[in-house]
């Protein structure tokens, strides 16, 4: 049984600082539609732009992860977006008035707490999922990190850190099930070594940081100017360690918090691909920067394997319209009606198909020593078919034309030779409105994506 998509019912606000600006930020999370995806909006700039969380617009993984495009930043994003999928929501618009979330307490726990309230609403769409079949890798040969992506059941992510440090340690930690995500993982908080928060605070940063929202490890002495420094950074009369390497003020809620820390920052960042995973993610010594450079990895492998994910039809069964019922709906007529037969028709999409033959009247001219069909006729054949969808929204088809209005991205990936069994497949970008009709179309042979476009034609009445 297919999953559904999912969302949240109400709009929810929440408030805190932002953790390098120390600016006090308000976001809100607001419901989106169907396939809409994770997506930033920065309400405090000039036409509250918005940006969408994906993995190609990562720029700097430098303190966290962050996002720009055309001139719009999001920074450390990690922790909402970890919070968003650990509740299994695939559609939310973040409205925020600053570059970076609030910190809250280093953690993804109030985001989470703050998406359960607003209520989890189910959506009349399925949800795309990524189902792994092999092993993928990337291993950052300068750092040793590595994550091995692999087949399994459901999402399961194990992390495993070591920093080479006595204070820390190796830790493991590991999610079985995405379900678990609030009570294992999601209060787990971000974590610094003394050295990190020295060099930050000599740089002006980390303005909203305090004791409460960062679990800072001891990992040299504790000089008296340090002292002093971070006294005066955290407001506090006095600065100690304590005896598990950690400065005081903060209790741990788990001896590997930080192993789960790195795995919920796992999470979000691979929400960056933009799907939902079904794998087993293995990530030793992972960190923002080789967490979105897999991210980019996976969302290529997932992108041409879409495009090349062929269609499978039996063609021996018969088809759900042959030639004389594809007549009686296009005008088209040999030799210039492109497509044999339709074997899928639904409200959304429509499969056509084409057996290419050496009589075909175009390879008289085109090549005779070597046939080849021409591209504009396999976006003509793509366009019939989308011909069949569109005449579908009206009761009469055979009173009505279809016109082209505009042909976009059009790629040509392979020969289409005589011999070949061409499938079409088209599919609505976005509902058909007053005829007009803008579709995404494939054109497959030989296991393989031959040509693509995005078409959008107009169906208009026969005066």
């Amino acid at each position: 049984m297919s999953k559904k998509q999912n969302t949240i019912k109400n709009e929810i606000t929440l408030s805190g600082v932002g953790l390098h600006t120390g600016n006090e930020v308000v976001m809100t999370f607001k419901p989106a539609p169907t396939n809409h995806g994770f997506a930033f909006k920065r309400v405090d700039l000039e036409g509250a732009p918005t940006i969408e969380a994906k993995a190609e617009y990562v720029t700097d993984t430098q303190r966290g992860t962050n996002m720009e495009r055309n001139g719009v930043q999001i920074n450390t994003s990690e922790h909402v977006l970890a919070a968003a999928v650990g509740l299994n929501i695939d559609n939310l618009l973040i409205e925020i008035n600053a570059s970076e979330p609030p910190i809250m307490d280093g953690s993804s726990k109030y985001f989470i707490e703050a998406l359960e309230k607003a209520g989890i609403e189910e959506q009349d769409a399925d949800v795309e999922e990524y189902i792994v079949k092999e092993i993928i890798s990337y291993k950052d040969e300068s750092t040793g990190s590595e994550i091995i992506l692999m087949p399994a059941e459901e999402y399961q992510v194990t992390t495993m850190v070591d920093f080479g440090t006595k204070v820390l340690g190796t830790q493991n930690a590991t999610l079985n099930t995405i379900s678990d995500f609030k009570e294992e993982i999601s209060s787990a908080r971000t974590f610094s070594f003394l050295h990190e928060i020295e060099m930050l605070l000599d740089h002006n940063l980390i303005k909203g940081g305090d004791l409460n929202n960062a679990i800072v490890y001891v990992d040299k002495e504790l000089s008296e100017g340090t002292t002093e420094k971070l006294k005066q950074a955290f407001n506090k009369d006095d600065i100690k360690i304590k005896p598990n390497g950690i400065l005081d003020n903060l209790e741990l809620h788990w001896a590997n918090e930080a192993a789960r820390h790195k795995l919920l920052d796992v999470i979000g960042d691979l929400a960056l691909v933009g799907t939902r995973i079904r794998g087993k993610v293995i990530a030793n010594k992972p960190g923002h920067l080789i967490n979105t450079t897999f991210a980019k990895k996976l969302a290529k492998i997932i992108k041409q394997e879409k495009r090349n994910n062929v269609p499978s039809y039996d063609l021996n069964q018969p088809p759900l319209m042959d030639i004389h019922q594809i007549m009686d709906v296009l005008p088209h007529r040999p030799p210039f009606l492109l497509i044999d037969r339709i074997l899928e028709l639904s409200d959304k999409h429509v499969v056509g198909m084409k057996n290419v033959t050496m009589n075909e009247d175009f390879f008289v001219g085109h090549f005779p020593g070597a046939p080849v069909m021409p591209g504009v006729l396999q976006i003509e054949a793509m366009a019939q078919a989308g011909g069949v969808l569109v005449l579908k929204s009206v009761p009469d088809p055979e009173n009505y034309l279809t016109y082209f209005m505009k042909i976009d991205k059009v790629k040509f990936k392979q020969k289409v030779l005589p011999g070949d069994t061409l499938i079409f497949k088209s599919e609505l970008i976005t509902p058909i409105r007053r005829g007009i009709a803008h579709m995404q179309a494939y054109a497959y042979a030989n296991g393989k994506l031959v040509a693509e476009a995005e078409l959008m034609a107009q169906i208009s009445k026969v005066k």
